[in-house]
């Protein structure tokens, strides 16, 4: 028979904690207890990035803040899936301490340039700083666009004068940051309000081939002032309206709306064309899709970037 354990609290338990609980040394080392990291136990799986931060926390000095990716997805921030799936939590201290150096974590120095804020009761960088500190995830895969996306999101949660202020305030405090200039495109394009990743994909496939920048996520006003919708690309001179077509678009309900919702747009002046995630694939179809927008917008296709 499997030796018993005493009643345990669910989640993550120190050494420490464990003993002042009555736990015997030799009852730490039993299989029912799951190693987290050196010191940490406990008797569910962690799999959730919290959990495995929350876990670690325990183990760590006071002083230590979790950054780039982990932080990023701690305050969840959208990322490419195989950043999502990266193991290794991204730790960071001041300067003047030494580096953290445990199996599991990735330690970074220069805490003390950086806002700290707290995450489910974690230590993290602050939204800002977690965006800047992404330009250094860039060897790991993480590109322009993924930046703006995650941009989009910080300056829509942050406000501010400006919306984008607290980003450029946060890269301009920096000293020499990596891929400095990866960011300051990224942010030159960065726009609050925007609801999805992927209305943010399809406003930068417009911004590259040229298109006027759109308005994100319009109000338009019926003739005789009553509201009629939410654009969520806008062209507003030319009355030209893009809606990205995602799951939640897709019952017989929702597109019943839409479809009643784009026949007043109509009736006052309006073009709704619909866009969905294959016409944002480089290739045949994108060409078509940016050929029928241009045509909408009346702009010349040979004066574009469509390819």
């Amino acid at each position: 028979m499997s030796p018993v354990l005493p009643p345990l609290p669910s989640g993550p338990l120190s050494l420490d904690a464990a003993r002042d609980l009555g736990l015997a040394d030799h009852q730490w080392r039993m299989p029912q207890l799951l190693r987290a990291t050196r010191s940490v136990r406990s008797t569910t799986p962690l799999t959730a990035v919290h959990e495995r931060a929350a876990a670690f926390a325990l183990a760590l000095p006071p002083d230590v803040a979790f950054s780039h990716l982990t932080a990023a997805r701690l305050w969840g921030l959208p990322l490419p899936a195989p950043l999502e799936e990266q193991e290794e939590l991204d730790v960071i201290r001041a300067t003047g301490r030494a580096r953290i150096e445990r199996r599991g974590c990735i330690g970074h120095r220069g805490l003390e340039h950086r806002a700290v804020s707290s995450v489910q009761g974690l230590r993290v960088t602050s939204l800002a700083d977690t965006w800047v500190d992404l330009g250094e995830c860039v060897p790991r895969g993480l590109g322009r666009d993924d930046l703006v996306v995650a941009g989009d999101v910080v300056a829509t949660r942050l406000g501010g004068e400006g919306h984008a202020s607290p980003l450029a305030e946060a890269l301009d405090a920096r000293v020499r940051p990596r891929h400095a200039r990866t960011l300051a495109d990224a942010l030159r394009l960065v726009r609050p309000g925007v609801r999805s990743p992927a209305e943010t994909r399809a406003r930068l496939v417009f911004h590259d081939a040229g298109f006027p920048e759109p308005e994100v996520n319009g109000h338009v006003h019926a003739a005789g002032g009553g509201w009629l919708a939410e654009g969520d690309l806008v062209w507003r001179a030319q009355r030209v309206i893009g809606e990205y077509q995602g799951s939640v678009h897709a019952g017989i309900r929702r597109r019943s709306e839409d479809s009643y919702r784009n026949g007043l747009l109509g009736d006052e002046g309006w073009t709704v064309l619909e866009l969905f995630a294959q016409d944002l694939v480089p290739g045949a179809r994108r060409v078509s899709t940016l050929r029928r927008f241009a045509r909408a917008l009346a702009l010349d296709p040979a004066r574009l970037r469509l390819h």
